[in-house]
Formats: structure tokens, sequence, C-alpha cells
């Protein structure tokens, strides 16, 4: 039977629609590629909408723990096809600022350190009535929900705190010397406490984390002044580099433990110099702030159910060292 006109025009239809989907279903749909604030090519979400989302820390510049925060976020941006505008200044007031700024600028999304609630407070509840969602990280784990937060991606500093001196209590210590290098930092200051819970010989001191010269001088001084400091604390691996040299300067024989990893200091772990560090795994952070927003912004999703996921602490000394490195020079860990 030859085909009519009407059929054929019905078949090549059909065949038109089957190839199309067949396309569609080969590679996943047209996607738009995104890039990320440093310009990399971004995979985008799936069929969804691109939001941009502010990210804005405390960060001091140079210190490479930030390095860690900002890779996982890009990665999360990327993953989701999000714009990511980051940016820092150590500053309280500056920062609160920058937060007002992003607000401003009608971002879909704040991601946040509240390293300074009380600077932050109003910048924070001016993103909430302006139907903006913040979700806290890093810093800020007891105050993120008082400030009207979502959610917190971060290690409880205390319970970090605590393990630190039960581990160094155990071991013998006595005097042990915290070294805080962000005066006002709750953060910091909820390590310090932590430890001296545990360790209740503990002695704070303040250093300015931003000058690591004046860091070590400070270091020395005090170690020479008081030969009964048996353990250096310090809050992060830059620190604990600045400690080492302390020692050998001041002929102190303490022990140097501390919070955070970067290269640097895993190296000291493996040669027996940096007794153990406590991991609170900053590219988590970073990926999780980001990704949970996404996740809110297009589902609703609530991570958490509105408690701290928590991040950390996670111990990495001499037994475990050996497979953390690898990840830790990636920047992952």
């Amino acid at each position: 039977m030859r085909p009519t006109r009407r059929s054929l025009r019905l078949l090549a239809t059909a065949t038109a629609v089957a190839l199309a989907l067949a396309a569609c279903s080969s590679s996943g749909g047209r996607q738009e590629e995104t890039r990320d604030a440093g310009g990399n090519a971004a995979a985008p979400s799936a069929g969804g909408p691109r939001f941009t989302i502010a990210m804005i820390t405390h960060e001091t510049p140079g210190d490479t723990f930030w390095d860690k925060i900002k890779a996982g976020a890009n990665d999360a941006a990327r993953m989701h096809g999000i714009e990511l505008k980051y940016s820092n200044d150590p500053a309280a007031a500056k920062q609160a600022v920058l937060l007002q700024n992003a607000v401003d600028s009608k971002v879909d999304g704040i991601a946040t350190t509240l390293v300074s609630p009380d600077a932050l407070g109003a910048a924070v509840k001016a993103a909430r009535d302006a139907g903006i969602p913040v979700v806290g990280f890093n810093a800020g784990i007891d105050q993120y929900k008082d400030l009207g937060a979502l959610m917190y991606f971060g290690s409880d500093e205390s319970v970090a705190g605590e393990a630190v001196g039960e581990k160094i209590a155990a071991a013998g210590a006595k005097h042990p010397l915290c070294v805080v290098h962000e005066q006002g930092s709750v953060a910091l200051e909820a390590r310090c406490a932590g430890v001296r819970k545990q360790a209740s010989g503990t002695e704070n001191i303040n250093v300015n984390g931003a000058d690591l010269a004046a860091v070590t001088s400070t270091l020395t001084a005090k170690l020479q002044q008081d030969s009964s400091i048996d353990y250096v604390v310090t809050l992060g691996a830059p620190l604990a580099m600045a400690a080492l040299q302390s020692l050998e300067q001041a002929g102190s024989k303490a022990k140097v433990v501390t919070f955070d990893l970067n290269e640097d200091a895993v190296k000291a772990i493996q040669d027996g110099r940096i007794e153990f560090s406590v991991d609170q795994q900053p590219y988590v952070q970073g990926y999780e702030a980001v990704d949970s927003l996404w996740l809110y912004l297009t589902n609703r999703n609530d991570l958490g159910g509105g408690r701290a996921v928590l991040t950390g602490p996670s111990i990495v000394d001499k037994g475990n060292i050996d497979a953390i490195a690898e990840y830790a020079a990636k920047g992952t860990r």
C-alpha cells in the first residue's frame, strides 16, 4: 500500500521527536556552562536555576587554613552551577559591611563565619529581613541560632578543646600555654576554655596571628620567662610552626600540639616535632556551607534539622598521618 502524504508527515514528526529524546537521554539534556568566581568551568545544576551565593569570612591574609575552606566552597559551586562571591576581612566591623553589601546586591544566599556575633548581628538580621537564607560555619556554633542563621557547619570548639586537654593531661601536662591568635574570637576562646577544663593549669596568651614573626618573638619571650610551660597549644597550623621556632630559640623542652593542618604541620607530625593535630576539616565546612544553601534554595532541605552539623574534632597523629598526608597536600584535609 502506498503511503499517503499525511502518513509521511506523521512519520517524519515521530522520527524527529524520537531523535530529540534520544539525544536528551544520551547527553542528559542541554546544560549551560557556568563558571565560578575564579573563572573555572562549573558543572551546572541538573536542570535547576543558577544562584549567586556570597561567602564572607574573617580570613586573615596568608593563613593557609582558608585555602581549604575556599577549595570546598568552589567545588560545591562548580557542582551546582553557582556563582560564588568570596570576600573576607578579619576586622569584625568590616566583615559586617561585607555582609550588608551582599544583602544590598540581592544575592540568593549567604554563608558566613560568625566569629564576632555582636558585630555581625545587625547584618545577619538584614539578610533575614530581605528573605536571604544565611548559614553559619567555622565560628559561632553557640550563637548562630540566636542570630537567625538556618544551619551551621563546623567543629564544637568546646568539645574539641576538651579533647586536647584530656589527651595532654593524660600525657602528664601541668602547665600548657594556649595561644589565641585572634583576640575576641569566640571560637578560639572556647577552644582554650575546653583545654583548661581538662588540664586545669592551662594559661592563655594573646598574639597577633597576622604577624608570624611577632608571634615567634612573643612566644620565645614567654618560654624564656617561664620554664614550667610543658605544652604549647596552638589554634592554627601556621602558629604551630612559629611555636616550633620559638621552642628552639628559647631552648624549651615543651611539646607542641595544634589545631588544623597544612603541609608543614603534616611533615612536623610525621617527624615527631608536633605531637598531634585536631582537624576540623575546613574543606568539608566550605563545601557544606555552599551545598546546604543550594539544597535549601532548590528543595527547602534543612541539613541537621536546625542543629549544628559537626565536622570535627578529628585527631591526627603519627599513627594515621601517612594516610591523610596525600589529601592534605591536595588541600582537602
